[in-house]
């Protein structure tokens, strides 16, 4: 780490800093709608984004600065198991196609807002959509302090802040301006704030990975000399643990490990509200499938990120925190002006999901929260202004987390909230092919997941961590170690089965399921009916 401030990077990550920042107030006129005060305007950008924009958008949305520097930094510290994130990835887009065109049609034609909306209209159930609207608020909060372990990263890597022993407040001042600007042009444009932002985001990172991906391996020696470097890098005792500290190849005991993390993964990922807020965004459910086949071009970005990890050792790369690894990568090989560029895609990488998620988590509490079961009669202006305020809420609540807490801990809790989101799967997804499940069987599936997902992983340590030290453990049953949150979904899915039998045979109150069939392929020409529906489920407007 060069000494003291890196003037030049640093004046290079403010000008597309300032210049985002004028962008996400300028939003707030960006396709303007004659009625603001709803949550279909602030909340979902009007629902009126074409293929274009919803693609840098869910691009903006899921490859996060906390994807920029973290998949590196695994690939860095551990070896090839890091590439789980690339064919989860991969798996996803399949997945997502058969169901995703669906949600938008439902969710469309009655005015859905979030997912706890759909699950509350399709199975009667206030209580199921309570559970699924806390669980997305819990898995989404590690998720947003994430974004700022990111900015952190850089900003430390850059010299701004001072150093260990100096006041905390100066240290911090530059984290808290940066949130401090999120939070008011997120306030003032809603959505289409990271919509906007995302354009500069997403094309920044993509010509950051192509220079780096041909520039650095240049300056040193080539591919056979990086994965040289790795391979004997990896070879060596870690310490901590008395074993190789990775290996360029998976070794056959890390494959149940491997596969199942990545399977999971990949049917979590659009569980997380924000995905779905970005998704329920479009203006239409065509827009929805073509995303779903372009959007694999950032899994090849994503494939090409994880390279660097590689690139970091063969650069001779030391750190303590694994996660300024790729930031000290790039201040060491680019020039300072380029080193600016890169990180100001990973620091605007940090500000769009920041928001969206800020977005979907105050979307959640608002209309399965306040409006279900504080103010039933809440306007659709109400619910505009609690939405606001809970968003501002939401990135405090987070600022606080990462400054008071141990970076580790913030990564813990959003492998956690993996865990915890997927055991939503069974009444979002299977909601929207069968109406089979029993309501009371899906809340006792999720409650059985959530236990024990959160109990195996609270049993799990590390080298530095007596509890939740990690995310996999011995599969009952099978004797290999798997990812928890694949244990804890299966256990949801036999549950939920096996009690749907039973609460059927006793013929307990299914609840009212207002949707029909064709809303499950309704396009943007069908309109809703939202006039019509009691206040319970009222109040976006379409």
């Amino acid at each position: 780490m060069k000494d003291g401030v890196n003037g030049v990077a640093l004046a290079v990550f403010i000008f597309f800093f300032v210049a985002v920042t004028v962008m996400g107030f300028l939003a707030a006129r960006w396709r303007r709608s004659d009625n603001e005060h709803t949550l279909d305007e602030w909340g979902l950008g009007g629902r009126s984004f074409g293929t274009w924009v919803t693609w840098f958008l869910l691009g903006g949305d899921l490859y996060t600065a906390y994807t920029f520097v973290a998949v590196p930094a695994a690939i860095y510290a551990a070896g090839a198991a890091g590439f789980f994130a690339v064919p989860y990835t991969i798996l996803v887009y399949p997945l997502i196609f058969t169901f995703l065109p669906r949600l938008w049609s439902v969710s469309h034609k009655h005015g859905y807002v979030t997912t706890s909306d759909f699950v509350r209209g399709r199975f009667g159930s206030k209580g199921l959509s309570l559970a699924v609207a806390v669980t997305g608020i819990l898995a989404t909060m590690p998720y947003i302090a994430l974004q700022l372990v990111g900015i952190q990263a850089v900003l430390d890597v850059m010299g701004v802040g001072g150093g260990e022993d100096t006041n905390w407040f100066v240290k911090d001042l530059p984290l808290l301006i940066a949130f401090g600007v999120l939070a008011a042009y997120t306030y003032s444009s809603g959505l289409r704030a990271p919509a906007l932002i995302a354009f500069v985001k997403d094309t920044l990172i993509y010509i950051v990975i192509a220079v780096a991906i041909i520039y650095i391996p240049i300056k040193l020696g080539g591919f056979d000399e990086i994965f040289a470097k790795a391979g004997e890098a990896y070879s060596q005792t870690n310490p901590a643990t008395g074993a190789p500290r990775g290996s360029l190849v998976p070794g056959e005991a890390g494959q149940w490990t491997y596969a199942t993390l990545a399977l999971g993964s990949a049917l979590a990922l659009f569980m997380y509200p924000h995905s779905i807020t970005a998704t329920l965004s479009s203006r239409s459910r065509e827009v929805i499938r073509r995303n779903t086949t372009i959007l694999p071009l950032y899994s090849l970005m994503l494939g090409l990120l994880a390279l660097l990890g590689f690139m970091a050792i063969a650069a001779g790369i030391k750190v303590d925190n694994g996660q300024l690894a790729i930031p000290q990568l790039f201040e060491t090989m680019f020039p300072d002006w380029f080193a600016g560029v890169a990180f100001a895609a990973i620091g605007i990488g940090a500000l769009v999901p920041a928001a969206i998620m800020s977005i979907a988590a105050a979307n959640l509490f608002t209309r399965n929260i306040y409006k279900d079961f504080i103010k039933p009669d809440a306007t659709p202006a109400q619910e505009t202004k609690v939405s606001k305020l809970v968003s501002l809420l939401v990135k405090v609540g987070a600022l606080v987390f990462v400054l008071t807490m141990d970076k580790t801990v913030a990564i813990n809790f959003q492998l956690l909230g993996g865990i915890w989101i997927l055991q939503t799967f069974p009444a979002l997804v299977g909601g929207l092919f069968t109406r089979w499940f029993h309501r009371w069987a899906l809340l006792a599936g999720w409650a059985v997941g959530m236990l024990y997902g959160t109990v195996a992983a609270y049993g799990v340590a590390s080298p530095t961590q007596k509890h939740f030290g990690g995310s996999s453990k011995e599969i009952p049953g099978i004797g290999e170690i798997g990812y928890i949150g694949l244990t804890a979904i299966v256990l949801n899915v036999i549950v939920t089965v096996v009690m749907t039998f039973v609460l059927r045979a006793l013929k307990a109150p299914e609840g009212i399921d207002e949707t029909s069939a064709e809303d499950y392929t309704a396009d943007a020409g069908d309109k809703g009916v939202q006039v019509e529906l009691p206040p319970a489920t009222a109040g976006a407007g379409h």
